[in-house]
């Protein structure tokens, strides 16, 4: 797929591997279209980009609500004319399987999994009327093998992957011009373990769990040896002009993570976790 010119949006764009990927497309001169709930950060955002020469819009999206995701295909639309790539990229982290209350399963699973799931909605319809079009959804390591400490997290995003291997085929045997991609990073400096700054206010008290903040504080320490956010921009970019499903910041770790539940399918030992392998590509 040939960016130039065409216009990306990115959810979670103000920040992190959001970001970094609007700065790999303005690159290759795509124009952008950047939602995040963050207005401060994204007004920052949007005003760094276009001072780099980038052509840009943003809006404020709350990826829980249908309507704010409607609302930003409606921009790209109204400012652009168009929308040609959609990145479903915010996402938020907490949770351990054991003791999480109900209503934090819920906006893990609202942000991460019902965002995606709104952004297809809204985005695909479009692209399979023009016949052209590439969707990014952001899965995780934790994606493709479970990890202690993070059920909720894990179960939202085994539901990204598989609902991207699902639209994969489904677009191959329509043979719809439309392409799909499924980013699964390890860790990479971003602020993703800080997710909870934006918590509805009623769950903030969650933040206080000692079980909730050892668990994230330990995540951090790995986040900050990850990879640099732009190294994952780059990938993204990659992918979609080279119409590549896999998108793997940390490859040694994603296969043997895949290898090692084959083998405990088949009998072997239960896998172990290993956060060093998912901090260096």
């Amino acid at each position: 797929m040939d960016v130039d010119g065409k216009v990306v949006v990115i959810t979670g764009g103000a920040s992190g591997i959001g970001l970094a990927s609007a700065r790999a497309f303005a690159a290759a001169k795509s124009k952008l279209v950047l939602g995040d709930v963050e207005a401060g950060p994204l007004e920052a955002a949007v005003a760094s980009l276009t001072a780099e020469g980038a052509d840009v819009v943003g809006v404020v999206t709350d990826v829980t609500r249908e309507a704010d995701v409607l609302a930003l295909r409606d921009a790209a639309l109204s400012n652009f004319g168009a929308a040609h790539v959609i990145f479903n990229n915010a996402g938020v982290a907490a949770g351990p399987t054991i003791g999480t209350p109900t209503k934090v399963w819920e906006w893990v699973l609202d942000v991460n999994l019902n965002g995606v799931i709104y952004g297809l909605n809204a985005f695909l319809p479009l692209f399979l009327e023009q016949n052209e079009g590439h969707v990014v959804n952001t899965g995780s390591l934790a994606g493709l093998g479970g990890v202690p400490g993070m059920g909720a997290y894990c179960a939202s995003k085994f539901a990204v992957v598989g609902i991207s291997e699902s639209l994969f085929h489904e677009l191959a045997l329509s043979g719809a011009n439309v392409g799909v991609s499924a980013l699964c990073p390890g860790f990479v400096k971003t602020r993703i373990f800080e997710s909870q700054r934006n918590m509805p206010n009623e769950l903030v008290s969650y933040n206080e769990d000692p079980r909730a903040r050892a668990i994230a504080d330990i995540a951090q320490s790995a986040v900050e040896a990850g990879i640099d956010a732009s190294e994952v921009g780059q990938r993204v970019l990659d992918a979609v002009v080279q119409r590549k499903f896999w998108i793997l910041t940390h490859e040694h770790a994603a296969l043997r993570t895949t290898e090692q539940r084959l083998e405990w399918m088949r009998g072997g030992p239960a896998p172990g976790i290993n956060l060093q392998a998912a901090t260096k590509p």
